[in-house]
């Protein structure tokens, strides 16, 4: 693995690197880690990488890289960096030939987007893109109950995403990690909804398996001096006759990072929350609801095999994180011995999904919340 971005006090960087470590298929073997070489370096020696693989520059290490010998130089590009600069390091690190690991959301705006989806779909390149909340074994085990019928006909969709630090103008004390999720250039067109509402969509989409047909949308800015919305309530239309509900705040003063999706379908329903993730509730019409908890033989195989430790043992960010670098490494491995690979992570088409629906909710927003089709 190359990376670019990751550098000093970056939060994401470091969840990367742990997960990417976990199970021991990923070797971190260069960086460009920071625009400021100084920076670059300062993180490369720090993770114990010899000078001459650490990078100024994101393009002197992909065109470096691209040189060495093949049982040398690196096999994948992960990008770790503030939303506007995913695009370029992805679009280069595909036209020379690396497969790529990317956070969320895939692009800086829908015109990057498109353009990176053309070019991966017309490539052999594999793009995997880090919605992690996918990796928990227990959204594994919703999705797996929701495909093989048990639940119904799915009629109702209720996800949230309730944060609240920045519930004041954090941004203004010169905290990185508020400073750019709030700024336009860097950020996009979306705030809250660009950074924790395309984790609820594409948790919805995930778990269910539906798409959105149309929505309606309502964002505000609360904390006045705010570039960007920190609230948005959205309702939503899905393909097939569904209904749903998703909103994502960042000034809900006292909630951390409580991720939560209801699922209601005709025979049954579920409920799941990323505090909580070992746990999948499932409520029924006419007995107790019960509460399956991960590590059990009564679990799907996709749950299964999302799960790392004996039941009663806490599994949580870090470990479903490491499930998506899992997965895309098996799925590298499985392309280069010409074995036909099993694409079990979000990818480009996820992506794009994702930018279609920022587009759509900040569209309609602006239209007093007007019903807009992504």
């Amino acid at each position: 693995m190359g990376m670019v971005g990751g550098g000093p006090a970056a939060f994401i960087g470091d969840v990367h690197r742990m997960a990417a470590a976990l199970d021991g298929q990923i070797e971190l073997v260069c960086g460009a880690f920071s625009s400021d070489p100084e920076k670059s370096k300062e993180k490369g020696h720090s993770l114990f990488l010899p000078n001459e693989r650490i990078y100024a520059s994101f393009q002197e290490m992909i065109q470096t890289e691209a040189e060495l010998p093949e049982d040398i130089r690196m096999d994948f590009v992960a990008i770790v960096t503030p939303n506007h600069l995913h695009f370029e390091p992805a679009k280069l690190a595909i036209q020379y030939g690396f497969d790529v690991v990317s956070d969320k959301p895939l692009c800086h705006n829908l015109t990057e987007a498109e353009e990176l989806a053309n070019l991966v779909e017309s490539s052999d390149r594999i793009f995997c893109l880090t919605h992690n909340y996918t990796g928990y074994p227990m959204t594994r085990q919703a999705r797996a109950m929701i495909k093989n019928g048990e639940l119904g006909s799915i009629r109702k969709v209720v996800v949230e995403y309730p944060q609240g630090w920045l519930s004041t103008l954090l941004e203004a004390e010169g905290q990185k990690q508020a400073d750019w999720r709030t700024n336009p250039a860097k950020a996009g067109k979306a705030g809250s909804m660009g950074d924790i509402g395309t984790h609820a969509e594409n948790l919805a989409s995930y778990i269910t398996g539906l798409e959105i047909e149309e929505l309606s949308a309502d964002l505000s800015t609360f904390v006045t001096g705010r570039k960007l919305d920190d609230d948005g309530s959205v309702l939503l239309r899905f393909k097939g006759g569904a209904k749903g509900l998703l909103f994502a705040s960042q000034i809900c003063v006292g909630e951390e990072n409580n991720l939560k999706i209801r699922v209601y379908g005709e025979k049954a329903s579920l409920e799941w929350q990323q505090q909580e993730p070992n746990s999948l509730r499932i409520l029924y019409p006419d007995k107790p609801s019960e509460t399956l908890r991960t590590g059990h033989a009564y679990l799907h195989p996709e749950a299964k095999s999302a799960t790392r430790l004996p039941s009663g043992h806490p599994e949580g960010y870090i470990e479903a994180f490491a499930n998506i670098y899992r997965d895309f490494a098996f799925a590298c491995q499985q392309r280069n011995s010409s074995e036909e690979f099993i694409q079990n992570f979000p990818g480009i088409r996820e992506g794009l999904q994702g930018m279609k629906f920022i587009e759509a909710v900040v569209k309609s927003s602006s239209m007093n919340a007007s019903w807009v089709k992504p």
